[in-house]
């Protein structure tokens, strides 16, 4: 008899014996044992406010006897309340209070799954309020981490009505200047994501957490088709446009400490000007990630302009007095026997070698955290945007994005933005203004993206946005070009109090290419086309378009990357100084006037 055999025929002996029935009854209670023990297992509320804060301490101020109520005498559901309270030790499932992230004081709320499966019910809507509300009146930053399946059914719309009461109050939280950190943990859906979990300055998830509006089921049953794998899921969120990064939860402390460093918070300090710290263990463990962070800030600081490398090619050394002032306002002398031509620079600044945007934020800010989404429904690479600090001052930075290699380039598309990329440059330009940040833009591109569906996704109604918004932000704005400027797709993120220049920079109404072949209905004249454009540094500074141009190295800013980055930084901290000096009103102005004089 075979193996396959005999052991189907001792099996259905097993069933069919005494013993066999025996088995499978005992086999059913073992379940039914491991579903009550599951279902009365101790389920805390709270656990990521306590990984979140130092010591896992924080004061739960926000009407810590608040009690979920049974507000339609719902049939079953008080028995429900009472197996839920039991199991979380909690009389609702939101926990909020203060506290502080590696030193730095914070308000923190955690609506859990571990009560009623994380639905919003009226109680723990009022409890996000107070929390909320406490962090505007306290001028605190705001974190909030959701896992729900919605409105609580149970009760009604009462239930329903706490996306609006929360939504108005980060909404107020907002126009108070307010920092609010949405934290969308497995899983975030319904009502809750549908409100103020979508309404973050900036939008975090844990990898895999499934996140949105209808559930797969639901959406399955309506559609009557099965949906792709990932679906919903923080990825998908994130190639969508919702959500700025995914983080994993045990990287989510660094993460966050390092938004509020760039959001200007700073842990308090106590008589002796040391940072008050809450550890658990009374330890400073400074081998920590969260300590990095935020170690020697004030070190960092001092020496961000300091200490800087030889200027290769440059001519003088990188301390010298001479050449910050000559690479300030000096312009290069363009006449001399054998200069690049119009068409030589723009061939120049095509070189797969030339610096990216990638390079000057390595080179030019000490810390930057990459942003993602326009929270319409995409994410476009092909615009890069996020928060960096410049001598230790938060800088909001934006620019076209091209890669190194052909896998790069096309996953950006060239540096060629749809509607979706510029969409996210607005977004995170008025959460600029929101937070009084300064905005630098790095400009280079063969222009916008001229596909059917940028058309059918309101490309022109995107950029138009942008041109208007950019010539009102009441925050300083510093526009350079360091590659290929062309067209409305360059000017989309150029709108600028000033507007820089590299030496072999191109700036134009189009490509050469596209001049010549709509003019002379030839692009081989491509090389004539750049010369009667006036597209060079030179040609846009005297038709005082471009307000400064900074040199270059013979060869280009690839032979010296280094010097390229100190020089452009020495030139931001001087310029943004002094326009951060300007006015709120009078910068406005004095930007309106600057293009209104243009030709």
């Amino acid at each position: 008899m075979s193996k396959s055999i005999l052991g189907t025929v001792l099996l259905d002996a097993r069933v069919n014996t005494a013993d066999g029935i025996f088995f499978g009854r005992r086999k059913t209670l073992l379940g039914f044992r491991k579903m009550r023990e599951k279902k009365t297992a101790r389920r805390p509320v709270g656990e990521h406010l306590t990984a979140l804060f130092d010591g896992g301490k924080f004061s739960e101020e926000f009407a810590p006897d608040l009690k979920t109520d049974d507000p339609l005498s719902f049939p079953g559901y008080d028995r429900k309340l009472e197996e839920n309270r039991k199991i979380s030790e909690k009389q609702q499932g939101c926990v909020a209070g203060v506290g502080r992230i590696n030193g730095i004081p914070a308000v923190g709320a955690e609506l859990s799954r571990n009560f009623m499966m994380g639905s919003m019910g009226s109680a723990e809507g009022e409890k996000l309020t107070i929390a909320i509300e406490e962090a505007d009146r306290r001028k605190l930053p705001l974190i909030i981490f959701s896992a729900s399946g919605g409105a609580r059914m149970q009760e009604g719309m009462i239930s329903l009505m706490q996306m609006a009461k929360t939504s108005a109050a980060v909404e107020r939280l907002r126009e108070h200047g307010g920092l609010y950190i949405s934290v969308l943990t497995n899983p975030t859906t319904g009502g809750v994501s549908a409100s103020y979990a979508s309404l973050g300055d900036i939008t975090l998830a844990e990898p895999g957490a499934l996140i949105g509006f209808a559930g797969p089921r639901v959406i399955e049953q309506t559609i009557g088709e099965k949906l792709p794998k990932g679906f919903q899921r923080s990825e998908f969120q994130l190639e969508h446009g919702f959500v700025d990064k995914i983080v994993p939860k045990q990287d989510q402390k660094k993460e966050i400490t390092l938004i509020l460093k760039l959001h200007g918070f700073k842990p308090e300090r106590n008589g002796d000007g040391e940072s008050v710290q809450e550890r658990e263990d009374g330890n400073r463990n400074a081998g920590t990630c969260e300590d990095t962070v935020l170690a020697d800030t004030e070190a960092s600081e001092k020496t961000a302009v300091s200490g800087k490398p030889e200027a290769a090619g440059m001519g003088e050394s990188a301390d010298s007095a001479e050449t910050a002032s000559l690479y300030t306002e000096a312009t290069p002398k363009m006449d001399e026997p054998g200069k690049p031509g119009a068409y030589d620079r723009v061939r120049l600044v095509r070189d797969k070698n030339r610096p990216k945007i990638t390079d000057y934020i390595e080179g030019i800010f000490e810390e930057f955290l990459e942003l993602s989404g326009d929270r319409t429904g995409k994410e476009d690479p092909a615009i890069l945007g996020g928060i960096g600090l410049l001598n230790g001052k938060p800088v909001t930075v934006i620019g076209h994005r091209k890669g190194k290699n052909l896998a790069e380039n096309m996953k950006c598309n060239f540096g060629m933005p749809e509607p979706q990329g510029y969409r996210k440059a607005l977004r995170l330009m008025k959460e600029a203004e929101k937070f009084g940040r300064p905005v630098v833009t790095f400009i280079d591109t063969p222009g916008a993206y001229p596909g059917k569906e940028a058309e059918e996704n309101g490309q022109s109604a995107a950029i138009a946005e942008n041109l208007a918004a950019m010539s009102a932000l009441r925050v300083p704005v510093i526009s350079i070009v360091t590659g290929e400027g062309n067209s409305g797709g360059a000017l989309a993120i150029g709108v600028g109090d000033e507007i820089w220049m590299l030496e072999n920079a191109v700036y134009s109404v189009l490509s050469p290419e596209g001049f010549a072949s709509i003019l002379w209905k030839d692009a081989s004249k491509c090389r004539e086309a750049a010369e009667v454009m006036r597209m060079t540094a030179e040609d846009l500074l005297n038709q005082g378009i471009a307000d400064r141009v900074i040199p270059e190295p013979e060869g280009g800013a690839q032979r010296d990357l280094p010097g390229m980055c100190r020089i452009l930084r020495e030139n931001l901290e001087t310029e943004l100084e002094k326009l951060e000096e300007e006015d709120r009103d009078s910068l406005v102005e004095q930007r309106y006037r600057k293009y209104r004089e243009i030709g």
